[in-house]
């Protein structure tokens, strides 16, 4: 998927818009400053490394906050109608939360994480079309985004910094001891995680869906099988080779038939 300049301004646009809209005081200037004052790194930033992975374009990252947000927002009412104590958390910290889930893609205040690949056997046969920048140092994504923002003095609430941090939700180990808890005391006191990995995870499927399924087309999928396919002598010796190794002639012939 390409976006082009009219869109990826557009989106930039969007975001700022939502900050402006939902991010209320003297934290919704010092997030918009924060934003404007990386505008040119974040606003071409892909949402990922590699073309497998959701939004991994130009632009892609902004997308893909703005589809974030927009879930956050249909999702609410959903979860009001269903019972979900709304006085648990407010609108203005999940926006703050969705806007900000993602922060730690962008690297640190002198260096951009993402930088374009430079090894072209990468790019053509693995589809990275950037690769991770060594000039900054690891962290993960939302341990980053809480450091990036309390480092721009931007106050963040407990519920905000939870979201944040569990926005995986049970995809990454490391949200275990926050999101699978037996003990009642344990659990989160807020549905405000949840609906976050909610809208994070409808998102980043959707993207998939609009960038790859019009690739799964028979005629697309008939073109690999003829790119990936052996050709028959040397398919045949690499049959051979395996089948030597066995020494069961039952398995071996059960395998020689597949």
């Amino acid at each position: 998927m390409k976006l082009s300049a009219e869109q990826i301004q557009s989106n930039w646009e969007v975001f700022l818009n939502n900050i402006k809209e939902h991010i209320s005081g003297n934290r919704g200037d010092q997030l918009y400053k924060f934003y404007q004052r990386y505008e040119d790194r974040i606003i071409l930033m892909p949402a990922a490394h590699k073309k497998e992975y959701h939004s991994a374009f130009p632009g892609g990252y902004v997308h893909h906050v703005n589809r974030v947000v927009d879930a956050a927002l249909q999702l609410l009412p959903i979860w009001e109608n269903l019972g979900c104590d709304m006085s648990t958390f407010t609108k203005e910290e999940l926006v703050f939360s969705a806007i900000n889930h993602d922060l730690g893609k962008m690297g640190d205040k002198d260096n951009e994480a993402y930088i374009p690949q430079t090894d072209q056997w990468r790019k053509d046969k693995l589809g990275e079309d950037y690769m991770f920048n060594k000039k900054v140092p690891f962290c993960s994504v939302p341990d980053r985004s809480l450091f990036l923002l309390q480092q721009h003095d931007i106050q963040v609430t407990f519920n905000e910094m939870l979201s944040i941090k569990t926005h995986d939700g049970l995809y990454d180990e490391a949200n275990k001891k926050y999101l699978f808890a037996y003990m009642p005391e344990q659990k989160p006191r807020t549905s405000l995680p949840f609906i976050l990995h909610q809208a994070d995870l409808m998102a980043a499927r959707l993207e998939f869906e609009m960038e790859w399924l019009p690739k799964f087309s028979q005629n697309n999928l008939e073109t690999q099988k003829k790119v990936t396919t052996l050709s028959n002598n040397k398919k045949s010796s690499t049959k051979n080779r395996a089948l030597n190794t066995v020494k069961s002639e039952g398995l071996k012939n059960m395998l020689d038939n597949l």
